[in-house]
């Protein structure tokens, strides 16, 4: 996914970006899109057993990070994953095969929407632990440097995650040992049902600039803006510089889980959801595309209907896969 632009230097011009690399944002955010929603249909159809945690209206995040990052380089995910996974170059067919519990699943239907590793693009899992995938990727960045590989690491986790102790413990051992790691946090406004304000004290930056890691917040809802900040901090962390944090304020437009309808338990309003729906990062990247005269309403109409084509051909393929023989039940199980 690395280009010259995003390897040459820590600044970007967003002026300067290849019009590919800002189709191939735009055509991964759709995906994501493309793929949640489907989610949600499937699951209200009765298709799918189990709950899935829902990424719509955080597309620009995981895209933004990800597009910096090379094949290689490792990153870990959260029980809201399915955007991750996707930005990260994983196969939709194998995710929805997991989703529905069969065998052609990443994890052969058993470890279901939370548990989706893909070593062979550096995914090294989504976790339902809070803050869980801290340490691997900080586990993971040690190994790279203590073995001299040319990879780096990228942590994903959320507001609710930042009050974990595993975070200050990962963090303060990347400051020392300088280890190639990116915090990225995903400011959505909630831990669960409880407000930040409710919740948390003081800020995730001022947390990590306190162990002498620099930071940033940026909109998480610009797709540009995550990817400048995200290319500054891989940066450094690929000159052996060590690890940086990036705060991305966004929303998720769906609620907690699939039996959370966004309002449902009364800790936030439909005007609050309406008003984060009207700066959907898709829409925006859609309008600077537009508006800069960079390509056309038929180009990305085209780019849309492609990506519901394939996350319709994945919903198929996942309903067509067979279940894993009931003989496999004590296979693959560590714990």
């Amino acid at each position: 996914m690395a280009t010259n632009t995003q390897e040459s230097s820590r600044q970007v011009d967003r002026r300067s970006l290849p019009l590919d690399l800002l189709l191939d944002m735009y055509r991964r955010m759709v995906t994501i899109r493309r793929f949640e929603e489907t989610v949600y249909d499937v699951y209200s159809r009765g298709i799918m057993p189990g709950l899935a945690h829902l990424y719509t209206g955080m597309e620009a995040v995981a895209v933004g990070v990800c597009m910096t990052l090379r094949k290689q380089d490792n990153i870990t995910s959260t029980h809201r994953g399915h955007g991750h996974l996707l930005a990260k170059g994983g196969d939709p067919r194998r995710m929805f095969a997991e989703l529905l519990g069969k065998a052609t699943g990443y994890n052969r239907g058993k470890g279901g929407s939370m548990h989706i590793v893909d070593m062979s693009l550096g995914i090294l899992g989504a976790n339902g632990i809070v803050g869980g995938g801290l340490g691997i990727a900080t586990g993971a960045a040690l190994s790279a440097k203590l073995m001299n590989e040319d990879r780096i690491s990228v942590a994903f986790f959320g507001d609710g995650a930042l009050n974990e102790g595993l975070f200050y413990e990962a963090a303060n051992m990347a400051s020392l040992w300088k280890l190639p790691v990116v915090y990225v946090m995903e400011n959505n406004h909630y831990g669960e049902y409880t407000t930040t304000a409710k919740s948390t004290a003081g800020t995730g930056p001022a947390r990590a600039e306190a162990m002498a890691i620099p930071a940033t917040t940026v909109d998480g809802n610009d797709v540009l803006a995550v990817y400048e900040a995200v290319t500054r901090a891989t940066g450094r962390a690929r000159a052996g510089e060590g690890p940086s944090f990036v705060e991305c304020v966004t929303y998720r437009w769906r609620g907690h889980h699939m039996g959370d309808q966004g309002d449902t338990y009364g800790y936030r309003t439909q005007e609050e959801i309406e008003s984060w729906k009207k700066k959907c990062p898709i829409l925006r990247l859609r309008t600077y595309l537009i508006g800069e005269g960079l390509t056309g309403e038929d180009t990305l109409r085209q780019i849309d209907s492609e990506a519901q084509q394939r996350i319709d051909e994945a919903v198929e393929y996942a309903k067509t896969s067979p279940y894993p023989d009931p003989s496999e039940v004590f296979e693959h199980v560590y714990a």
